[in-house]
């Protein structure tokens, strides 16, 4: 059940093992037939070829494989693809146009927030939605009052970040990159 709209979705089985279903990733609609154990960072990298979202731990534990699904972040590795039946899914590859690069893409290059840039697409992703979560007055373990608007700090962008991992230890750049984008914003 979707509680967004409350529609059932019901991927098509092919066999005990495999089903059918259709998915927005990125904008662009796509229907899949895939065994039901493959998980959404599977099925964007090895199906649809979309590689820029990293396999790192596959585990869960490193964040670099997070993308947006209907604006909210995961990590695409704890995920069965059959369950995003008619959702919306957005990955590195979507957050720029064709001449000019997103927001936050443009202040991970000028605070040299990538390093080796293997973690950066799951960080980039999060990041955006780290933004959009405090908007929405989305509180966080550091938030320090829940009744009143959340302002974005250091502690407050480092606790929602923590779920992403750099091994290079570009954190600092990162936090710049991410308080860039949020003045930006204000």
């Amino acid at each position: 059940m979707n509680p967004s709209n409350n529609v059932e979705r019901h991927p098509k089985t092919v066999n005990p093992d495999s089903s059918t279903f259709s998915l927005t990733v990125n904008g662009e609609r796509h229907t899949l037939t895939l065994d039901n154990r493959t998980t959404l960072l599977d099925a964007l990298r090895e199906h649809l070829k979309l590689t820029g979202t990293k396999k790192g731990c596959d585990h869960g534990q490193c964040g670099a494989c997070t993308v947006l699904v209907n604006g909210e972040r995961i990590n695409a590795c704890l995920s069965l693809a059959v369950m995003h039946e008619d959702d919306d899914i957005s990955t590195i590859e979507g957050a720029a146009e064709v001449d000019h690069l997103d927001p936050m893409q443009q202040a991970f290059v000028d605070h040299d927030a990538f390093q080796c840039g293997y973690c950066t697409p799951g960080q980039i992703c999060s990041a955006k939605a780290v933004l959009e979560e405090i908007q929405a007055g989305l509180p966080s373990h550091v938030t320090k009052d829940l009744n009143a608007p959340i302002e974005i700090s250091d502690a407050e962008i480092r606790e929602r970040m923590s779920g992403n991992l750099c091994r290079c230890g570009a954190y600092a750049n990162i936090l710049k990159a991410i308080n860039q984008v949020a003045e930006a914003r204000s």
